[in-house]
């Protein structure tokens, strides 16, 4: 009998348990260990007098088979939900105004002449300037490349500031000005090094897709489930038959001796075991594998972290003053908000409220630049998130219930040389068979990228045992 422990119970914890289990060929111990009291890391949903409330991450990219690929093996495809019909569309705060995105704006890339003239987000010399990706050269240099400079370089300035940083930088909840292009948008420079032009290289992906294509079933760019995106989290830890899970545990060390790995958790509890995966953030990883080696956790702490919350806030729409178009909006870092961005739930997703006479509303806040918001109790929290509201979208009646998740140290943050950090890991890890690291610390934040690098450690730990 081979023992393998799991450390971390988040979306990439638990997809290495269950491929285990799916895979293994001969007897096999698994153990998943958790700090929390619960398994799910960041995809965690709230259920309180029928609002389906999303603490972290509402939803994952369509275009990254992994979830779907899960639900199916689970049994819970048909669970998946794409966004809503007939209130699609993202809105920019610019100069204290909503501007909507332009039709054909993909990601920051303009493939559509006409709504990009006629919006008013960017002004002339700024369309212009984002025209020039037409005629420019491709950069010679393949080095890393900090987004900031990328989208400079390509479209300039005020696409950096109005599009890019709040829409893509958003996602990593990250800083233009240091977060690494190879790491978090390795796509953008595939593109620039094959077609030389953003725009052109966008008009030949949307050529490439097959017309029926864009008609799928049920299909969007983002999904979610029914019951949110808590419920793919749930139905894993459900499905786990072979594997003990234990909740409220928080290791504190590992250790390596000849061929066997000595677990010490904080109440002085300890076990051995055959193999090891890490799937805690890199800061937690860092303390845990800190005597076992120094190296790769001085490594690990090279990984920084921002803070950042969800506020979510159900109103009465007979009590609001105006109608909410689109899913939402987001806000660039120059105009000094206290919130990064605002999702019209109910409107983005079927299945979030009780009856469609309530709007469900959620806020990001935090982010590189404005931290310490999420150390705010919560009425300080929920004043500021008022106050922002009544500015931009004249709410001033109280909601009928808030819901606030906050996520200390919950974003980690790729940086310029980021894969060059998470090689020197992997590398120094091969000293120590048996043994895996996973998570949305290294290489990529989303969903689909967790529960890929959870069955790349399993696979590992397999391929070791066997």
């Amino acid at each position: 009998m081979k023992n393998v422990t799991i450390i971390g119970g988040g979306i990439a914890g638990l997809s290495a348990a269950y491929y285990l289990e799916q895979h293994k060929t001969e007897d096999l111990s698994v153990t998943v260990v958790e700090a929390a009291e619960k398994t799910g890391g960041k995809l965690q949903t709230a259920y309180e007098n029928g609002f389906t409330i999303e603490g972290g991450p509402d939803c994952f990219l369509s275009q990254k088979p992994a979830v779907a690929r899960l639900s199916r093996q689970l049994g819970i495809y048909d669970r998946l939900i794409g966004t809503s019909e007939g209130n699609n569309g993202t809105y920019i705060l610019s100069g204290g105004r909503l501007h909507e995105l332009p039709e054909g704006l993909m990601l920051m890339v303009p493939t559509k002449i006409l709504p990009f003239a006629m919006s008013s987000l960017i002004s002339w010399p700024g369309k212009l300037r984002m025209g020039l990706d037409l005629v420019l050269p491709r950069r010679n240099s393949s080095g890393d490349e900090s987004l900031a400079s990328f989208v400079t370089r390509r479209l300039g300035k005020e696409a950096l500031d109005k599009i890019a940083e709040p829409l893509i930088g958003g996602i990593h909840a990250g800083d233009p000005e240091t977060m690494s292009l190879k790491a978090s948008f390795p796509r953008f420079l595939e593109m620039e090094r094959k077609h030389r032009s953003l725009i052109k290289a966008m008009l030949a992906a949307k050529k490439k897709v097959p017309a029926t294509a864009q008609k799928d079933n049920k299909t969007t760019y983002f999904m979610s489930f029914v019951g949110g995106m808590g419920e793919l989290a749930q139905t894993v830890t459900d499905r786990l038959q072979d594997t003990e899970i234990k909740t409220g545990t928080c290791v504190k060390s590992i250790d390596y001796h000849g061929d066997k790995y000595t677990v010490v958790t904080a109440t002085g509890e300890q076990w051995e075991t055959d193999a090891v995966i890490l799937a805690v953030p890199a800061y937690a990883a860092a303390d845990i594998i800190q005597e076992m080696d120094k190296q790769i956790a001085q490594t690990l702490r090279g990984i920084n972290f921002v803070n950042s919350a969800t506020v979510s806030l159900a109103y009465d729409r007979q009590d609001l003053n105006r109608s909410m178009a689109g899913f939402g909006f987001v806000i660039p870092s120059k105009e000094k908000r206290d919130i990064m961005a605002v999702t019209y739930s109910s409107q983005k997703w079927k299945h979030r409220v009780p009856d469609d006479r309530y709007l469900l509303i959620r806020c990001f806040v935090g982010g590189p630049k404005n931290q310490e918001m999420v150390l705010l109790n919560d009425r300080e929290m929920l004043d500021k998130v008022h106050a922002e509201l009544e500015d931009i979208l004249g709410i001033t009646t109280q909601p009928v219930l808030t819901k606030i998740f906050r996520w200390v140290n919950g974003m980690p943050q790729y940086s310029l040389g980021h894969l060059e950090r998470v090689e020197s890991i992997e590398q120094r890890l091969e000293r120590f068979p048996g043994f895996a690291i996973a998570g949305n610390s290294y290489r990529g934040i989303g969903v689909p990228d967790c529960i890929e690098s959870g069955e790349r450690a399993a696979q590992k730990i397999l391929d070791v045992i066997k």
